[in-house]
């Protein structure tokens, strides 16, 4: 009984855009661990960007960092 938790942050991700991803995780678990769908549980989580960080930062300070080195 597979459980995936997929966390994102609160950008607008769509309902189809999340259903493409449990659609998709689910596929992929049948797929590689011949997982059952009807007992593979697939959840998304969206966080809000100020309670994100990457490399010691906050994601929008990140963010800022990537654009300065492009």
């Amino acid at each position: 009984m597979p459980y995936v938790n997929i966390k994102i942050t609160r950008e607008g991700a769509t309902p189809e855009q999340k259903a493409e991803l449990i659609r998709g995780v689910t596929d992929f678990l049948v797929k590689v661990l011949r997982k059952n769908p009807a007992t593979t549980f697939v959840v998304t989580d969206e966080v809000e960007m100020e309670d994100w960080g990457v490399g010691g930062l906050p994601v929008a300070e990140y963010r800022k960092t990537l654009g300065k080195s492009s």
